[in-house]
């Protein structure tokens, strides 16, 4: 019973599995997966790109501020305010450290931008690539289902189909027609063939005595002479009667 019961499952699940690993599906799946990647990788280059931008635009602030301190610290010198003086030349060096850092961060995030370029384009090189090759194995994989198709019908054709009953019959009949015509010999055989050709002779006889009594009748030939002691008298239209005195 357990070994039933334990047959029957793994049927089942071996059914499952075998309609899950369906090749046409798969590749449908991983074309669907490789578009669904494209989104997710535009999202990320978008991230990195933003920081780009924000870098530049620190970098440009830290020029600005640069330039601005520079001219103050020359003002402040030609105003003889040594105090502003040096208080601006500080900011402006500190100023300075901090373009420094930001020109070091653009460096690795413009890097880092055209490494991510880079890498899509690789990728949609290879999802092209990947996608073309998997449209022509689905197309394949139908064309091949189709031809077992046709060839599943042509068996099932040559085996249970017309093919098998049609020598079947042809062979009865040519069976009936030889035992019908042994029949039609031996019945053709127990007829007294010389009594038949005597009987289509006279029939013939008969009819051309018949054919003479009517052309002698309509006058289209002579009659004949009637033998002597013959008192018959041979006709083929009604006999008028005889008149008593």
């Amino acid at each position: 019973m357990f070994r039933r019961l334990s047959r029957m499952i793994r049927s089942f699940v071996g059914f499952f599995i075998s309609v899950a690993e369906d090749p046409e599906l798969i590749l449908q799946q991983n074309i669907r997966d490789m578009n669904d990647q494209v989104p997710r990788m535009n999202e990320s280059i978008a991230m990195v790109k933003a920081n780009v931008t924000l870098l530049e635009r620190e970098e440009a602030k830290y020029k600005t501020d640069m330039a601005n301190l520079t001219a103050k610290v020359k003002a402040a010198i030609q105003a003889n305010r040594d105090d502003m003086a040096g208080s601006f030349a500080v900011q402006l060096e500190q100023t300075k450290g901090a373009l420094a850092r930001t020109q070091g961060q653009l460096t690795t995030a413009r890097a880092a931008f055209d490494k991510a370029m880079a890498v899509k384009q690789a990728f949609m090189r290879e999802k092209e690539r990947k996608t073309q090759e998997a449209l022509t194995a689905i197309a394949d994989y139908r064309r091949a289902q189709w031809q077992k198709k046709v060839a599943d019908a042509m068996e099932q054709f040559e085996v249970a189909g017309i093919s098998e009953t049609h020598d079947e019959m042809v062979r009865k009949i040519e069976e009936m027609t030889a035992v019908n015509e042994a029949r039609m010999d031996m019945a053709m055989g127990n007829v007294d063939q010389q009594q038949v050709k005597i009987e289509e002779e006279a029939q013939k006889l008969q009819a051309n005595e018949l054919v003479k009594q009517f052309k002698i009748e309509m006058g289209l030939a002579p009659a004949q002479a009637t033998p002597a002691g013959a008192a018959v008298e041979k006709t083929i239209g009604v006999k008028e009667p005889q008149r008593t005195p």
